[in-house]
């Protein structure tokens, strides 16, 4: 006869065993769950990671350019009070010139107001020179009349404030016609200086006239003078 407690006792074995198999097998289950969920977790946490790694280059390049923009405003905002400590330097500068232009503005409309006066003025004269030209035009011809010196000019007392050198480029001039300054000093050799000063001496004393539209100017003895000058001659001959 079996001993029933021994049965109790295998079946209880029994039952032992299949829980722990299951349990074995649970246990297993959630090892491999447990793994999933790690490596789940580690990919998350790689991921966060590298996220957070971007994150930090992102704002430590945000920073730089912030810390650039910083330098570069600080330089700007320098710039900008030495700008206006040199505005406000110039601001007198300015309002003298702004004075003088407003006295400029002023001269120039009393300049134009006496600019218009003068035209009406030439305008007005320019018609009484118009009617003088045709009251003259109808007045009766009259025969010209010759004077002549009763008593002849000396050659010495006309020419007798001149010196030897300065009768002897009147003489030339008379005789060989206008001539420029060069031209005279290659003449009477003297220095360009000395000629120069000769020329002005009898242009300004009224024995020469000059011609001002060439460059250099040109010489000639004046009319009345060249007269004299070979009146006086022939009469010494």
């Amino acid at each position: 006869m079996v001993d029933f407690s021994l049965v109790l006792e295998g079946v209880l074995l029994a039952v032992i065993v299949g829980v722990s198999i299951k349990y074995y097998s649970q246990l297993r289950k959630a090892q491999k769950e447990y793994q999933k969920a790690k490596e789940a977790v580690d990919d998350i946490v790689l991921s966060f990671n590298n996220q957070l790694k971007r994150e930090a280059e992102q704002l430590e390049h945000v920073a730089y350019k912030v810390e650039a923009l910083t330098s570069r405003s600080e330089r700007a905002l320098k710039g900008a009070e030495e700008t206006s400590k040199k505005m406000q330097a110039l601001e007198p500068r300015v309002s003298a010139v702004i004075e003088d232009t407003g006295k400029m503005v002023a001269r120039l409309d009393d300049f134009g107001k006496k600019l218009g006066a003068s035209v009406i003025s030439q305008e007005a004269l320019t018609k009484e020179v118009n009617a003088l030209k045709e009251q003259v035009a109808h007045l009766p011809a009259t025969p010209e009349t010759k004077i002549e010196a009763v008593i002849p000019i000396k050659r010495e007392k006309a020419l007798a404030p001149l010196t030897e050198t300065e009768l002897a480029v009147l003489e030339m001039l008379t005789s060989e016609g206008p001539r420029t300054a060069p031209v005279i000093k290659e003449r009477i050799r003297l220095s360009r200086e000395h000629t120069a000063r000769l020329m002005k001496k009898l242009y300004e004393e009224g024995y020469l006239e000059r011609n001002t539209g060439k460059i250099p100017f040109e010489y000639r003895v004046k009319e009345e003078m060249g007269k004299l000058l070979k009146k006086t001659e022939s009469g010494t001959t």
